[in-house]
């Protein structure tokens, strides 16, 4: 076996040539033995590799280069292009560069996965299962583009099975005073984009990404890029017009800006510029968490929810607005309704009584009494 462990490393690496081919990279095993297994199974993945190179007469992709080309068509562009790139740096080292695209399988996102789930934050706790699921999202697109776009044979995996079961996600409303204390905390040239997601319930990527030519003033509607790069409009009600009307001219193309306090780089210090993803999820754990422990910026999205549908009184028009395709998404607001359904059932057992010769009865009774 062509297994070693360097001085100083805590697991076996693994480097064997077939067929004028160089395989290389870490077994994460710390025993000799099992890293030899793991070379064993690896050498049979070689083989299958090169056999599959030899039907489509070229090599076949790496996953380095997967993971380029995946970042320049798709990840440099997103929003939360920060999280990509940390992730993609993640898993070039635990997967290695040099591992051909069409060998990951179900074993190996089991090694990733667990990999993922045995890693801690730098606060000392264990990474949450959202976290290890965003991770495989990244690995599963670039499976996929691999597939579907790039012509690369990939093998059959069930990445339902792969994916943790996440904690029920929590309804966290801004009472009045937390109001207060938010904006109070937040710098300024924040408050509109924050005022924009408590009235509309937007998510933080949809709220940095809106630009002018998504609202529609004449048609009283904004048009939202939403999850899965979904385009849906929103009705642009006046509360909502007058928070957005006076921020024209601010910037040319984007919605929602901030001052630059300082010049650094290109930017200089005084001028307006497009309040990024990262930007406001910094901004808002600086400024708001202090000022209001626990409330997050996607709270921005429940609180306008509930306050729908306290409002209305009526699911259907929190999902209209939340753009959720299933209602049952939405069922989760219904808390919010509780008041009102004990007051409707107090009215109708009053209104029942009412006209009760036993409820008249005990009425004289207290009166006479």
């Amino acid at each position: 076996m062509s297994t070693h462990k360097p001085k100083g490393r805590p697991y076996y690496l693994y480097d064997f040539w077939l067929q004028g081919h160089r395989f290389h990279g870490t077994t994460k095993c710390a025993s000799k033995r099992d890293a030899d297994l793991f070379e064993k199974v690896r050498r049979k993945e070689a083989a299958d590799e090169l056999k599959a190179a030899a039907a489509l007469g070229r090599e076949p992709m790496t996953f380095g280069v997967a993971a380029t080309r995946y970042w320049d068509e798709v990840g440099q562009f997103a929003a939360t292009q920060d999280d990509i790139w940390r992730t993609l740096a993640w898993l070039q080292r635990e997967i290695s560069a040099n591992r051909r695209i069409a060998s990951i399988n179900d074993g190996v996102v089991i090694r990733l996965r667990t990999a993922r789930r045995q890693e801690t934050t730098k606060q000392g706790k264990v990474v949450a299962p959202a976290t290890v699921n965003r991770t495989l999202e990244v690995l599963r697109s670039i499976v996929a583009r691999a597939s579907k776009l790039w012509g690369e044979p990939v093998a059959p995996i069930d990445w339902r099975r792969h994916m943790m079961k996440e904690p029920d996600e929590r309804v966290r409303e801004l009472r009045g005073d937390e109001e207060a204390a938010m904006f109070a905390a937040l710098r300024p040239d924040y408050h509109a984009i924050v005022r924009f997601a408590l009235l509309t319930g937007c998510r933080l990527n949809e709220c940095v990404t809106l630009r002018w030519k998504d609202v529609d003033w004449g048609g009283r509607q904004i048009w939202i890029l939403g999850k899965g790069n979904k385009l849906a409009p929103i009705p642009l009600p006046p509360t909502v017009r007058e928070l957005l009307w006076p921020l024209q001219g601010e910037h040319d193309e984007f919605v929602f800006t901030y001052v630059a306090e300082r010049t650094r780089g290109a930017r200089r210090h005084g001028q307006r510029y497009p309040i990024t993803y990262e930007g406001l999820k910094t901004a808002f754990r600086r400024d708001v968490k202090p000022a209001v422990p626990g409330y997050r910026f996607h709270d921005n999205r429940h609180t306008a929810a509930t306050r729908v549908l306290r409002a209305c009184g009526n699911l259907k028009v929190a999902q209209k607005m939340l753009r959720h395709a299933d209602i049952t998404t939405t069922a989760k607001y219904a808390h919010v309704m509780h008041d009102d359904v004990l007051e409707a059932m107090e009215k109708a057992a009053r209104a029942s009584q009412a006209g009760h010769p036993a409820a008249d009865e005990a009425k004289g009774v207290v009166n006479e009494g």
